[in-house]
């Protein structure tokens, strides 16, 4: 889908504005516009969300600074944050080389969009809570339907009480191409539906499965005019699986805004505008305590009333509705990382406070500080003697786990060009050696991006000379949480191949991989 309000977007990419802290003057940056005349008027940028300082809704620069500053200390990888509260975003940033107008996988944050879609056809008197999960798919039922799997019903769905034992991640069925439902109704029901909690992204697919049979559409394309349009929400991607159906769970990748618009909504009892887009008593139940794990329906519950919507590797949309408050965040966190209650209960909402004295001199560290948020350290520009002798040549490979066959760099003054040949084909990124290049590319990252697959994926690189005979590259998939460090190290006719990942819910790191120069 194309972006409708593609100003804020094309400004951002000309390099003439980085999207930093609400209330800086923007009155003749075109699709802006201002919530009210005079010179005390809220700017309001193409996202729709007038922005503010942070003390005119209560809440001190200094706070906000302080978990910018406990978020480095503790490592966490941030990609992008949004402060807003009482109808204004107040503080944002962005780490560099992630950007306002570019999509984040979301992965179980997806779950709370999904029931948003569930909540909506339950309005509509498509199904009810208290339907039967097998009474929507007779033609995917087993032979034999045990009486727990005959119990199962919607609201055990929506609550994580199907019966099952164990999990089942989304990464497990991401390479089936025949019936998730027939994989669903494999799976042992053990216990009595209701009777016990078993988080499982299979719930979450079965939600989407149940909407899409019951509406005739996929969840994003149901969703589309009852939420996303009159919401402003554009650009979003979500994957689709066998028998087209969405896969609930995961899969969506929209921008920052548009989490932090997700919280707003609940923030907000289900309106939008003026007009209502969930229920009231849906937005209720979605983070009433449903069991005794602190989890509603599709939404975690936080301490002092708080609720978040969370995704693996740290997608989150808290809300905060006692201060009528909501954060949203993207970044790369390695599962159980503590970041819950490390860093984002710590601090919040104890920053919402009062009437809060204003300080000129936080207030212009924070502008600066998230204007210049950077991800990675400056490159440093390198070269080597080895890169001549290298460039241009092929090094093939013996046979290997990864089906990777050959490999080829080739070297300019001011790019390198990888390409890499494997059982799907051959593929190339494109690495800068002075400043990072972007583009495109359809390399394999499955076994180290939680078995996403994309054909293409936006990736910014870039590569340095370690020493003499090491080759490094940092490849940032933009799009996502993941950032894959890529050593190549020659020694006579031999490449030795090594990658690894940021995060991942499995293995970080690939087998060494050992090519020989093909001789010419």
């Amino acid at each position: 889908m194309q972006e409708t309000t593609p100003s804020l977007s094309h400004i951002s990419r000309r390099g003439l504005l980085r999207l930093s802290l609400g209330g800086t003057a923007m009155a003749s940056v075109p699709g802006i516009g201002w919530a009210a005349a005079g010179a005390a008027a809220a700017p309001v940028f193409a996202d729709g969300l007038p922005r503010s300082r942070p003390e005119a809704q209560g809440i001190s620069s200094a706070s906000i600074l302080a978990f910018l500053d406990d978020a480095e200390r503790g490592a966490f990888e941030l990609h992008s944050f949004m402060l807003w509260r009482n109808g204004h975003v107040v503080a944002e940033g962005w780490w560099d080389p992630y950007k306002p107008e570019r999509r984040h996988m979301t992965h179980s944050l997806t779950k709370s969009v999904t029931v948003c879609a569930v909540g909506m056809a339950i309005a509509d008197g498509k199904f009810g809570l208290d339907d039967k999960v097998v009474s929507f798919f007779p033609e995917h039922l087993p032979a034999t339907v045990s009486a727990n799997l005959a119990a199962m019903t919607v609201r055990d769905l929506l609550t994580m009480r199907t019966g099952h034992e164990s999990m089942v991640s989304g990464s497990v069925w991401r390479p089936i191409r025949t019936s998730w439902i027939a994989e669903f109704f494999k799976i042992p029901v053990v216990y009595t539906p209701g009777s016990r909690f078993v988080y499982t992204s299979a719930a979450t697919y079965m939600l989407s499965a149940i909407v899409t049979r019951t509406t005739g559409q996929s969840t994003a394309d149901y969703l589309k005019p009852r939420m996303f349009d009159p919401m402003g929400i554009t650009g979003y991607e979500w994957d689709v699986g066998p028998e087209g159906i969405s896969p609930g769970a995961n899969g969506l990748s929209w921008k920052t805004v548009d989490s932090l618009k997700l919280g707003i909504l609940h923030a907000q009892n289900g309106q939008w505008n003026g007009k209502q887009i969930l229920t009231k008593a849906w937005v209720d139940s979605v983070h009433a305590p449903h069991t005794k794990d602190k989890y509603g329906y599709q939404w975690w519950l936080g301490p002092n009333g708080a609720y978040n919507a969370d995704g693996l590797f740290g997608q989150y949309a808290v809300v905060f509705p006692e201060q009528n408050a909501v954060l949203a965040l993207n970044s790369a966190l390695p599962p159980k990382a503590g970041f819950n209650a490390g860093i984002l209960y710590k601090h919040f909402p104890a920053a919402f406070g009062g009437t809060v004295a204003g300080s000129e001199k936080d207030y212009a560290v924070l502008k600066t500080r998230t204007r210049t948020l950077q991800l990675q350290p400056p490159m440093r520009p390198s070269t080597s003697p080895v890169a001549a002798s290298v460039s241009g040549r092929r090094f093939e490979f013996p046979e290997n786990p990864e089906k990777v066959s050959a490999m080829q760099l080739d070297f300019t003054p001011e790019t390198c060009l990888f390409t890499m040949q494997d059982e799907r084909g051959t593929h190339k990124v494109q690495v800068g050696l002075r400043k990072p290049f972007e583009g495109d590319t359809t390399i394999t990252g499955n076994k180290l991006h939680h078995e996403y697959q994309p054909e293409v994926m936006r990736v910014v690189a870039s590569g340095e000379w370690r020493d003499e005979r090491t080759f490094v590259m940092t490849w940032t998939f933009v799009e996502s949480a993941f950032r894959d460090t890529v050593v190549c190290r020659f020694a006579g006719p031999y490449l030795r191949f090594d990658r690894s990942v940021n995060v991942n819910s499995s293995a970080t790191e690939l087998p060494t991989l050992t090519g020989t120069r093909v001789k010419t």
